[in-house]
């Protein structure tokens, strides 16, 4: 595997690493690292708050097709219900059997 450390010395400042544990920060350091977080973060809102509007648009489109089949099968219960009471008037007015 490579090393991820840099080999030979890097003279620009932008590229040297800073521990603030061990090395004090000025100022301008702290700034500057401030806004890189803040971008950062920027950056990571927009993605979440994507995936926040697709999660909730598929939750949505979910509850209202559970609500709209609720509708539909109670609908269908009653078509139910009155072909049972036809077949119950048929029945009645039927001719009368040993069978029935």
């Amino acid at each position: 595997m490579a090393d991820k450390t840099p080999k030979e010395p890097v003279s620009a400042p932008v590229a040297t690493r800073i521990d603030p544990s061990k090395e004090p920060i000025s100022q301008e350091q702290l700034h500057f690292i401030r806004q890189v977080e803040l971008q950062q973060w920027k950056k990571k809102t927009q993605k979440l708050r994507t995936r926040n509007v697709v999660t909730g648009l598929a939750i949505g489109a979910l509850v209202l097709g559970i609500y709209g089949y609720t509708f539909y099968s109670v609908s269908q219960e009653r078509i139910m219900d009155e072909m049972d009471e036809e077949v119950k008037r048929a029945r009645l007015q039927g001719a009368k059997t040993g069978a029935n």
